[in-house]
């Protein structure tokens, strides 16, 4: 027997609506990848196609400031 894994907020999501605490975790995701990113050295920012600058920029935006593609 297998078990799906919860994915909060997925019943809201079924009426266009999304639970604040998905928003939440989605917020904290966000940050922590733009932290991650903000440390990556040069070699890996070329490997990715970012300048130094992109990286810093995409680094400093809010957690909360997340392209539509990226949302829940």
């Amino acid at each position: 027997m297998t078990q799906a894994t919860p994915h909060y907020g997925s019943a809201f999501a079924k009426k266009g609506r999304i639970s604040i605490l998905s928003r939440v975790f989605h917020a904290a995701g966000v940050a922590q990848q733009r932290r991650r990113l903000a440390n990556l050295d040069d070699a890996q920012l070329r490997d990715i196609g970012l300048t130094r600058a992109e990286a810093l920029a995409e680094s400093r935006r809010p957690a909360w400031d997340a392209p539509t593609a990226w949302k829940c």
